[in-house]
């Protein structure tokens, strides 16, 4: 089994987390497709006394929020590591709807979200 990736734990005191079970049992899902998720690059986690935890905005009951696994995934490909995904997700950016990345997916401006990652990535 291939190791979990994970970000170094930049998020602000503000930002709520959510352990594996508590996404599990947000999602309703198991413990294991949650780490197989982290794995596959649809979601972030940081790593806090030991124990991994997941930003709850990350997360809805139907899994993770639409459009996160792709603007991750364009991220990626543009050479980010996880730990600057997390930092620019959560930056402010007063002309995007919501102020930050993360806000913006969550109201689902998923595209303007990607267009502006895609853009970074030249």
């Amino acid at each position: 089994m291939s190791a979990i990736p994970v970000a170094d734990d930049v998020l602000g005191p503000d930002v709520a987390v959510l352990t594996v079970a508590e996404v599990a049992k947000t999602i309703g899902s198991s413990e294991n497709k949650i780490r197989q998720m982290l794995r596959d690059g649809h979601l972030i986690a940081v790593r806090r006394n030991g124990e991994l935890l997941i930003p709850a905005d990350f997360v809805n009951a139907g899994g993770a929020i639409k459009g996160l696994p792709g603007t991750i995934t364009v991220l990626s490909d543009a050479g980010f590591s996880r730990t600057e995904m997390l930092r620019w997700l959560y930056s402010e950016d007063e002309t995007l709807p919501g102020l930050t990345p993360v806000n913006a997916l969550r109201t689902n401006h998923g595209t303007e979200v990607k267009r502006r990652a895609q853009a970074m990535a030249f």
